[in-house]
């Protein structure tokens, strides 16, 4: 960006922009002299120092002072983008847990709280518990909401364009709850909600299994299958919020694939339908018969949705998360197999790296790719002067 002649009108808005060229030369760089910034965004080297300073009294950098040299004259003094500016929240409302990360603006997490949560629970009680969990989270780190930019909040089945679980969702009475209303009482700032299998994908993107690709199928394996799709770097989400939920074909069927667990022969009768897989899973490798019987019809199931999206796709990896990637050494070899047999070019087949943190990253991540279009989309529209 240069310098260049404007009206009185326009000043304003000028300094704005040559405040966020600063801004953004910052971002995602190590500290940087004043010639480096200049040489970064075009700008004159005195305006950059005037603009360097003005962003060090907004809070928006700090200052490296230059320590001892040997070198001839005063060494050059440095500045870094301030993570503390802003911080962002991510929360994953699942069945049977809420876990909410609070993080900074280069996604350090600050603090995170956990709660479980009846199955069961209507949703007036998982509502309340989402409350609690989101006060302690901020109470304990120090913040209030008012220092959040950005929330995004991960639930339990397809979300539509208006942020509701309008399709489908295993959350009793969750089809009814308008979690953007909701949370539009506690914080000011942008909120969104998406689907968890799509931010797990995004998770794992970020900081998982699959940060060298930029075309993934996210595999959430468990209770429940779904998918989350990235295509050239970028979470899909379909026209109406429903891309991956290829589960909701019965001829996939994904639907049913976990009752090959659940009613497997010799699982004890002591044992909920929850803990089944596990007690499955755990045989399998003891060599129980019966149990690796049932995690080979698991994995063929499992394997036509993934075929199906493969062959659409052709993606780079095939990551394999959610609860039942504890067991991916059952799994990811009769899985890459089955993909062989089935597709046309088979890709990379991975475990999950974050279990299950996955998904509340995946909505750490896309709060702050809302921070990031906030402040490099449409202009400095983050707040000018962060609080210290």
């Amino acid at each position: 960006m240069t310098e260049v002649t404007t009206t009185g009108a326009d000043l304003p808005r000028l300094r704005e922009l040559n405040s966020l060229s600063i801004v953004r030369a910052l971002r995602d760089h190590p500290p940087s002299t004043v010639t480096e910034l200049s040489q970064r965004t075009g700008l004159s080297r005195p305006a950059v120092d005037v603009i360097a300073q003005g962003l060090v009294t907004d809070g928006w950098a700090s200052v490296l002072e230059p320590g001892a040299s040997s070198a001839v004259g005063r060494p050059a003094r440095r500045y870094q983008f301030r993570a503390g500016a802003g911080h962002v929240l991510g929360v994953d409302v699942g069945v049977h847990k809420i876990l909410a990360l609070l993080a900074d603006l280069d996604g350090n997490i600050v603090h995170s709280v956990r709660h479980a949560v009846d199955a069961e629970a209507g949703p007036a009680a998982r509502l309340a518990e989402l409350d609690e969990v989101v006060t302690a989270c901020l109470e304990q780190a120090g913040k209030t909401p008012s220092d959040i930019w950005a929330v995004t909040v991960a639930v339990t089945g397809a979300v539509d364009p208006a942020g509701r679980t309008s399709f489908f969702t295993p959350l009793p009475g969750w089809k009814s709850v308008d979690l953007t209303a909701h949370l539009a009482t506690h914080f000011s700032c942008p909120i969104v909600i998406e689907n968890d299998c799509k931010l797990a994908a995004l998770g794992e993107q970020w900081k998982g299994a699959a940060t060298d690709a930029d075309d993934i199928v996210y595999l959430l394996a468990g209770l429940r299958t779904g998918a989350g799709l990235i295509i050239d770097g970028v979470l899909r989400r379909g026209f109406g919020g429903a891309a991956g939920e290829i589960g909701a074909l019965k001829q996939v069927r994904w639907l049913n694939a976990p009752e090959h667990l659940q009613n497997c022969p010799g699982v004890p009768s002591t044992i909920g339908p929850d803990d089944a897989a596990a007690w499955v899973f755990n045989a399998a490798r003891e060599g129980h018969k019966a149990a690796r019987t049932a995690v080979n019809r698991y994995v063929k199931d499992l394997a036509v949705g993934a075929a199906a999206l493969v062959l659409t796709l052709d993606p780079q990896v095939v990551v394999f998360g959610g609860g039942f990637s504890r067991s991916a050494d059952l799994v990811l070899d009769p899985l890459r197999r089955e993909l062989q047999r089935l597709c046309l070019r088979t890709p990379e087949v991975r475990a999950s790296t974050l279990g299950a943190d996955s998904v509340a990253l995946g909505a750490l991540k896309l709060s702050l790719n809302e921070v990031d279009q906030r402040l490099f989309g449409g202009g400095l529209s983050a707040p000018v002067a962060p609080r210290r």
